[in-house]
């Protein structure tokens, strides 16, 4: 179950604009835990299909070893310099792993859609490159949050 955003109503994206909007941007950062409970940042490419979000990370990573002990994940894809410009997603939740770790290309039904459209993404193909180092995770979140600071009118003059 998705928790819905109460805070923030006014500038908060539409699904349509939200799903657009993760459409479009190339890099979101990731956040894990780690052993000592403090956070790990970093960025990676992902993709969405409207549901999940699909990670593809380097499996000897330290945020692959720190999602296998615990899988608690938080995603902030975000864009803008000027305040009324400021907009973004921040999606949280529990990883998956999908697929082989790391990913070869062996059949896996699951993987079609997100591969297909990350490939088409980042690299122009059809068909995903595989370099044997990378593998899926899926983020199907239990929590959205987003913001687009463009739909807040500034005030009159008066």
């Amino acid at each position: 179950m998705t928790v819905t955003q109460r805070r923030g109503r006014r500038v908060m994206m539409t699904e349509g604009e939200r799903d657009a909007y993760l459409a479009a941007q190339r890099t979101c950062r990731v956040a894990t835990v780690g052993d000592n409970g403090r956070p790990h940042v970093g960025a990676l490419w992902f993709c969405w299909d409207g549901t999940s979000l699909w990670l593809y990370s380097i499996t000897r990573s330290l945020r692959w070893s720190q999602l296998r002990r615990d899988p608690a994940l938080a995603v902030v894809v975000d864009d803008g310099v000027e305040y009324g410009e400021l907009r973004g997603v921040e999606l949280s939740g529990d990883a998956v792993f999908v697929g082989e770790a790391p990913r070869t290309g062996e059949p896996c039904p699951e993987l079609d859609a997100p591969e297909r459209m990350f490939a088409a993404k980042y690299f122009g193909m059809d068909v995903m490159p595989h370099d044997g180092r990378h593998a899926w995770l899926r983020l199907t979140p239990d929590a959205i949050t987003s913001w687009d600071f463009g739909k807040m009118t500034p005030p009159t003059a008066g």
